[in-house]
């Protein structure tokens, strides 16, 4: 497999706090890779330093062969990372629809509105809604439209930020499930992930971040089943 992203020793401070302490990381093309922890453990940092939302102290990141250490996060879109932010991030007074097609924003082709069908049939209840806004929604439903609009920019590396959080067991099935469907259309994809035990069962690989270090990593199945793992995140 080829690697698609390589992080290299990389450190950031968030507010004059060690958030990242000398991370190194690799994700290869076409699985997905959970990264899990505490609260407060350096996890969003990560991600928003992979989209260029924190800029670190030293380390590189490498995409595609390509370092993107001091690229700007608009040029990091254009090569193919896109973030589904914890929180969500949409546009509230703007519609459904307006928000999915902001996901195209650097596109040009014709394909725009096919891709914006395959996102409606992959979430029909954001066809029905599209145009409401999206403030309006229920979280589940926003977290929908905040995962299309990702898709809609057609990215090669999906980074997701606690895709799960604060939504109904039955919602967050439907992610997880869009997510290895995603995966199985060639997808890579990076989440940072609270529930620890849905985290493994979904990708292939794992990062355990404590303190702003990796501290254990490996095959998912092999850390589902870590004595460290199980009694730190998988309530014993």
């Amino acid at each position: 497999m080829n690697k698609i992203l390589e992080i290299n020793n990389l450190s950031c401070n968030y507010n004059q706090i060690i958030a990242l302490d000398d991370i190194s990381l690799k994700i290869y093309e076409g699985e997905i890779v959970s990264l899990i922890g505490a609260n407060g453990a350096g996890k969003t940092t990560l991600l928003r330093t992979i989209s260029a939302l924190e800029t670190p102290k030293n380390g590189s990141i490498i995409f595609q062969n390509n370092d993107i250490t001091k690229t700007s996060s608009n040029k990091r879109v254009k090569l193919g990372i896109a973030q589904v932010p914890e929180g969500r991030g949409l546009f509230n007074v703007l519609s459904v629809e307006q928000n999915l097609l902001l996901g195209a924003y650097i596109r040009d082709d014709k394909q725009i509105q096919q891709d914006l069908e395959d996102i409606y049939k992959r979430f029909p209840i954001l066809k029905e809604k599209k145009d409401q806004y999206a403030g309006t929604l229920s979280g589940g439903q926003q977290q929908m439209v905040a995962v299309g609009r990702a898709l809609m920019s057609k990215p090669k590396l999906l980074l997701l930020d606690e895709p799960s959080m604060g939504l109904a067991p039955i919602i967050v099935d439907e992610i997880f499930q869009v997510i290895k469907e995603l995966k199985e259309l060639g997808t890579t994809i990076f989440i940072v992930e609270q529930n620890a035990f849905l985290a493994l069962k979904t990708s292939n690989r794992a990062y355990v971040l404590e303190n702003g270090k990796i501290s254990l990593e490996g095959n998912s199945s092999d850390l589902l089943h870590d004595p460290r793992v199980k009694e730190s995140y998988l309530g014993g």
